[in-house]
């Protein structure tokens, strides 16, 4: 495996199986490596296969057949306690919906991941205050989440994802929610952290306007990747 690769994806398949149904192939043969400090938008059509390759990359479902690697760690042959904590320690999930606990201040949702993972949080205040400033809601620390916008709202999930320092970021549609300006704000968060942190993104869109502010683009149809991915 390249020692620069972050995600090295082979021959993955992935099936459902319905009661008294048909088996459906959702993801066909999929191979696809992303470097290190990439900023990548997979697109397609409803259906197209793209959020669940996004939740077979971060170990939220299992391949039928197929081996993804982390910075070389195949997390899919790790039992359910040790992929949950490879997932604390190295990936951030993002999601349309934020997920913020509403009794919970904006620093309170952000040191969560710490909390629960029974880590000292004062080896995190730095990077606590350091996120607070990058998603620009130092004023709104001590608010909750019902006096903020759905921007700002989003802003505090971004940060929440980061606290830990993953290398990988996650993102399903983190714009889906949001108006144009708020869309333009949270794409150019994601491109600040992407460059500034080198942390690797991947995020699934379907807008194009969100995709022009990734570094490359990988379309899926039917399950397959059609475009994006160039043989390496």
């Amino acid at each position: 495996m390249n020692s620069n690769a972050m995600l090295e994806i082979k021959e993955l398949r992935k099936v459902f199986t319905e009661d008294l149904g048909e088996p459906i192939e959702v993801l066909k043969n999929i191979n696809l490596k992303v470097e290190e400090g990439e900023f990548v938008s997979l697109m397609g059509e409803s259906g197209s296969g793209k959020s669940t390759l996004l939740y077979q990359i971060g170990a939220l479902d299992t391949p039928t057949e197929g081996t993804i690697l982390i910075n070389g760690e195949n997390i899919h042959k790790a039992n359910d306690k040790q992929q949950s904590l490879f997932r604390r320690d190295n990936i951030g999930f993002v999601f349309q919906f934020y997920n913020l606990v509403p009794n919970l201040t904006v620093e309170e949702n952000i040191i969560l991941p710490a909390v629960m993972a029974k880590k000292d949080r004062k080896e995190y205040e730095e990077n606590l205050n350091y996120l607070l400033k990058t998603v620009g809601l130092v004023d709104k620390r001590n608010s909750l989440p019902k006096q903020l916008s759905g921007g700002q709202q989003q802003r505090v999930a971004i940060a929440r994802a980061l606290i830990m320092n993953p290398k990988l970021i996650l993102a399903d549609e983190p714009t889906g929610n949001l108006d144009s300006k708020s869309t333009q704000e949270i794409m150019e968060l994601f491109q600040k952290i992407n460059k500034e942190k080198n942390v690797t993104i991947i995020q699934v869109t379907h807008s194009e306007i969100t995709a022009k502010y990734s570094s490359r683009i990988i379309y899926l149809k039917d399950g397959q990747i059609v475009s994006g991915e160039e043989d390496k």
